[in-house]
């Protein structure tokens, strides 16, 4: 279990610095809100974009992606919602990605999903 949270902690890192080379200013890491937490938020040309980071080392699981099922699409999307309540984030657009990390331990490899998953109504 603790290598998983190494590997994770290392992976999110990673993610934060892929975005950060591509233009995205980081405005929080690892918000939480009781049980709901947003690995990255990030801001770039006036959106905020929210960012489930999923590290794998293996294949055998399937897709880092398809880690985050509609339960914790969920979860995101109430912290989103309490994040854009600040007065300094209110009204802007914003969207939710997935950044899937593959990592042998040494190298690291980002596969960037924009708008993996959308909300269905107003929130």
């Amino acid at each position: 279990m603790e290598r998983n949270k190494i590997l994770g902690d290392a992976g999110e890192n990673f993610a934060a610095n892929f975005l950060v080379e591509r233009g995205y200013k980081i405005v929080a890491k690892n918000f939480r809100v009781r049980s709901a937490e947003i690995d990255i938020i990030a801001e770039r040309d006036e959106e905020i974009i929210f960012v489930e980071v999923k590290t794998r080392s293996t294949g055998r699981y399937g897709l880092p992606a398809e880690a985050v099922n509609f339960h914790k699409q969920k979860k995101i999307i109430e912290a989103a919602g309490v994040f854009l309540q600040d007065e300094k984030f209110c009204n802007r657009a914003c969207r939710f990605d997935v950044i899937e990390v593959y990592s042998d331990g040494k190298k690291f490899i980002a596969r960037h999903i924009e708008n993996a998953f959308e909300v269905e109504s107003d929130f």
